[in-house]
């Protein structure tokens, strides 16, 4: 079966991943009460995690799907830094390349759950372009790095790294080695990733990076995905819909819809994450588009029916992949 063939070569895959790296907090309790101060619920802490967030997160998505990942960002010298790189460590993702920034703080994200529930999220982060000094030292590591790299991953979080100038040479660079680049944009950027492999947008991304609206149908999908194609030059586009699954769309007005392949869905908290990592590994691995997007939809899939910033492996993969087709 060629998506289990695929699956199977992640392994001698390597990813470059640039972007804005986070660490996702969790803070787990339960709501017994209402506070006396406020309308709001008091939460009862019973546990507090950490994980990799972001940037960070998708290639943590790549390492747990075997392959090997470097990661290109920026990130504060301070506490929450030292957590990251721990962390990054312990995932085996090489983090030789993190440019330390003594302007901006390591980017957090605290995430207040009970009862499964996300009761509130608490950010601490300083957003924009980094200080020229930061962004000239992202470049470099970039050059130094995409050489060993059989594709690229921007993975824009609107943070920061991805500025134009990181944007434009990361392509540029993509295309010099002849690798596949996927990107995960912002709105902000929307119309500047061109000459890509694929993106991979939500609906609400594509819909406001294109400036439309009254976006509703599959054919309005199609037309949007045609559009973006259009402007940007770029190989393909994957907009990923819920519950509707995804929508390839490819030149010469080649439409794939794809079903979702959820069984439940708990919690999207790095779905897209997941989505961007499984298709980019696939497309090192010379799949088609088609069938890089097929693989990604599965994966998913996986990772919706999981509660917090989750990940997927091969075996999970293998095994949904193979259920699905022996029906």
């Amino acid at each position: 079966m060629e998506l289990l063939k695929l699956i199977s070569l992640f392994k001698k895959q390597t990813v470059l991943v640039v972007g804005d790296t986070m660490v996702d907090k969790f803070i787990w309790g339960k709501v017994v009460r209402i506070s006396p101060e406020a309308p709001v619920p008091v939460v009862e802490v019973t546990k507090e995690t950490e994980v990799l967030g972001g940037a960070a997160n998708v290639a943590n998505n790549i390492t747990a799907l075997g392959g090997k990942a470097f990661i290109v960002s920026a990130i504060g010298e301070d506490i929450t830094g030292k957590t990251l790189i721990e962390m990054l460590s312990e995932k085996n993702i090489n983090y030789d390349y993190l440019v330390y920034s003594s302007h901006r703080p390591t980017i957090i994200k605290t995430r207040i759950i009970a009862a499964s529930q996300q009761v509130v999220r608490v950010d601490k982060e300083v957003k924009g372009i980094f200080e020229r000094s930061t962004e000239l030292k992202i470049i470099k590591n970039i050059e130094e790095t995409i050489p060993k790299a059989n594709a690229v991953i921007i993975s824009d979080y609107g943070k920061g790294v991805v500025s134009p100038i990181v944007l434009k040479k990361t392509i540029a660079l993509a295309r010099k080695y002849k690798i596949p680049v996927t990107v995960d944009p912002k709105i902000d950027l929307f119309k500047k990733y061109k000459k890509i492999t694929t993106m991979t947008p939500n609906e609400k991304e594509a819909i406001e990076g294109m400036g439309l609206k009254n976006i509703k149908t599959d054919k309005d999908i199609a037309v949007l995905g045609k559009k973006i194609l259009k402007t940007l030059g770029s190989n393909s586009v994957v907009i990923t819909r819920g519950e509707k699954g995804m929508t390839l769309i490819e030149p010469n007005n080649k439409i794939t819809n794809i079903p979702t392949r959820a069984k439940e869905v708990y919690d999207v908290t790095g779905a897209g994450d997941t989505v961007i990592s499984t298709m980019t590994l696939a497309l090192a691995a010379k799949a088609d588009l088609l069938s890089a997007a097929e693989i990604a939809n599965f994966a998913a899939g996986i990772v919706v029916g999981k509660l917090g910033t989750a990940t997927t492996n091969p075996q999970e993969l293998e095994e949904v992949v193979k259920d699905f087709y022996n029906k």
